[in-house]
């Protein structure tokens, strides 16, 4: 989908988001069908290009992120939404994810990882910032209780030497470029592996991956028997 990724903008600062159409635009050909900082413009916006993402920042002036969100759904809006903000506190991440955001990446991020990550959104995943991995872990960790959470820690056992050594690094944080520097494999085959892990435990995202991985891994702790 990245070649006709068509996305829209929202930002109380200008230079935000001139900065950010240019970067999207003319380094990585996603297509910005408009930007804007007023939520009522917004609205009319998604209406009229309907865009495959909306990129918003989540503390905006006078209308913030989160009652934007809100408005978004009463208005029966239902583009998906990546949060790009330079807050990383746990509850902005909490209610952002309460919402149903499919992605919360950091202003401070490299270029290319905001890129890949709204790719990486639009064909279907949820992201966040590698930064928060671990509090994204700590917030959803919940939703792998019960008998579909048990099936999926089952299924962890299906898993190659080499894609539980991937899953662990994808438990800490790190980034597919990471993975491919500390494992000394290509970034393709990193991208692979993760495709072959997310189908083996019926996941969507490796941020779920994650969360199970660290899940069990404590129960194991608990237990006292070696991790899976």
């Amino acid at each position: 989908m990245s070649e006709n990724l068509r996305v829209a903008l929202i930002d109380d600062h200008s230079l935000c988001r001139s900065g950010l159409t240019e970067l999207l635009t003319r380094r990585y050909g996603i297509t910005v069908v408009g930007a804007t900082g007023d939520a009522d413009e917004l609205v009319k916006l998604l209406r009229e290009h309907q865009p495959d993402l909306l990129v918003m920042d989540l503390r905006m002036e006078p209308v913030d992120g989160m009652s934007l969100l809100a408005r978004l759904r009463e208005e029966q809006i239902d583009t998906p939404v990546v949060v790009l903000t330079m807050s990383d506190s746990d509850a902005d991440l909490a209610s952002a994810l309460r919402a149903g955001v499919r992605g919360y990446l950091l202003k401070d991020m490299a270029p290319e990882d905001v890129a890949d990550a709204i790719r990486r959104v639009a064909a279907g995943e949820m992201v966040v910032a590698p930064a928060l991995t671990i509090k994204m872990i700590n917030i959803l960790q919940k939703g792998e209780q019960g008998q579909q959470g048990q099936a999926r820690r089952n299924a962890l056992t299906l898993l190659t030497e080499r894609e539980r050594e991937i899953l662990q690094l994808l438990a800490r944080g790190e980034s597919n470029k990471a993975i491919a520097m500390t494992l000394h494999i290509s970034n393709d085959t990193v991208k692979q592996h993760v495709r072959h892990i997310l189908t083996k435990l019926n996941l969507t995202s490796r941020v779920e991956a994650a969360v199970l991985f660290t899940v069990e891994q404590r129960r194991a702790k608990d237990r006292h028997v070696p991790r899976v």
